[in-house]
């Protein structure tokens, strides 16, 4: 692995723990509350920690791309073909979840990014757009592409899926974030350029807020329900 992988990746880790020195900075020079300097920080250092890390990744985006790479328009028709991949694995994995391992549906994380967004509008740029690019260029570029240079493709997806589920915090639904990672590594591999799982992670993401926004958490549960009532008929 270049060694410029290995800053990019301290850097992801500096930037997911530096609220515990930046949050308490912004509230003492701030005239904000500390929930407030928790989430302006959250905004700055994904904006930083994503300057930072295209500036190591700059060598790869001068890259020529391979030359089997696909098309813009594959590109677009990859993209979205995976947004439906990727909602068929997760909808499968909640199923699995709920009846076989008996876990109850609902995450807490994107419960307590939807509170975050609503208390502070500009916090949706975090999970729509600055995290899926970080995540897809930290965990199917450098994490994926490295495992996939040693192993089969189903080895290094299943690997770096369930690195990426850790990530996020809940290991009860593990499930769900390894399946979404597994699809986004087969996009990677199938178009070979990182832009189509960040298109389709982008995309998976906010069209999860916009319906957390438009929904009560009664409708949201029973169009869960209805999901997997037509999938279990399938």
């Amino acid at each position: 692995m270049p060694k410029r992988y290995w800053y990019v990746i301290l850097a992801y880790i500096i930037m997911q723990y530096s609220a515990y020195i930046g949050a308490p900075l912004f509230y003492a020079i701030l005239p904000v509350s500390d929930i407030e300097a928790s989430i302006y920080w959250t905004v700055f250092s994904f904006i930083l920690g994503l300057i930072i890390v295209l500036s190591f990744m700059k060598p790869d985006m001068q890259m020529r791309a391979a030359r089997d790479a696909s098309s813009a328009s594959k590109v677009i028709t990859w993209s979205i073909l995976g947004v439906f991949m990727a909602y068929f694995a997760q909808a499968f994995a909640v199923i699995l979840e709920t009846f076989i391992f008996d876990i109850t549906p609902g995450s807490e994380n994107t419960a307590q990014i939807m509170d975050l967004s609503r208390a502070i509008p500009i916090f949706v740029i975090v999970p729509a757009l600055v995290g899926p690019i970080l995540e897809e260029i930290i965990f199917r570029k450098i994490i994926f592409g490295s495992f996939y240079k040693k192993m089969n493709f189903f080895f290094a997806a299943i690997l770096s899926a369930l690195i990426f589920g850790f990530i996020h915090q809940e290991p009860e639904h593990i499930l769900i974030y390894a399946s979404m990672g597994f699809v986004f590594a087969f996009l990677y591999v199938r178009t070979k350029r990182i832009i189509t799982p960040i298109i389709v992670h982008m995309s998976m993401n906010t069209l999860t807020i916009i319906a957390q926004y438009s929904l009560t958490p009664e409708q949201i549960q029973q169009q869960l329900d209805q999901l997997q009532l037509i999938l279990i008929g399938l």
